[in-house]
């Protein structure tokens, strides 16, 4: 992996900003956003070449009430009971998406595990760790991380555990 780091204040979104303020490897991949693209995660897959199961969605979801962080492949979808169980809860339902955009600070399509404005109980699905590298958003649609998963487990205080689906 190439290790592209952006400075703070050089143009780089909240994400890149902690990446490169924790030292962090990583590669930072940009592309051309299509508005009409389906889904933002396959779109980011396809222009970047990578394959969908290395390149995973940020989604927001409400674990009893408790906003909770799920990192899962772009390929697949969240379990949302597989989530509940990780955290210790009984039931999950996705956060309404006005909430998730104001809790990360960052839009739609473009939220980043990293960087967020405040720290939220963080899930990484364990598929993970079958790759070298993962892609996640870079804080805003068009722009990827590459990063290790250890990596991302550690800056995110994420747990481990299989909360993806095919």
């Amino acid at each position: 992996m190439g290790k592209k780091k952006q400075k703070a204040g050089a143009g780089g979104t909240p994400a890149t900003v902690a990446l490169t303020g924790a030292g962090t490897d990583f590669t930072v991949h940009a592309y051309e956003h299509d508005p009409a693209a389906a889904s933002y995660g396959e779109e980011a897959a396809q222009a970047m070449g990578v394959e969908p199961e290395r390149v995973f969605k940020t989604l927001l979801a409400e674990v009893d009430g408790a906003l909770t962080v799920a990192i899962v492949p772009v390929a697949g979808s969240l379990d949302l009971k597989a989530l509940a169980a990780a955290v210790g809860g009984k039931r999950a339902v996705m956060a309404d998406p006005a909430v998730a955009e104001r809790t990360t600070g960052y839009v739609r399509g473009g939220i980043s595990p990293l960087g967020q404005r405040r720290r939220l109980p963080t899930v990484l699905d364990d598929s993970a760790s079958s790759y070298g590298t993962v892609c996640v958003s870079a804080g805003r649609r068009g722009l990827e991380v590459e990063l290790a998963p250890s990596d991302l487990a550690s800056l995110t205080d994420a747990v481990l555990a299989p909360i993806g689906r095919a």
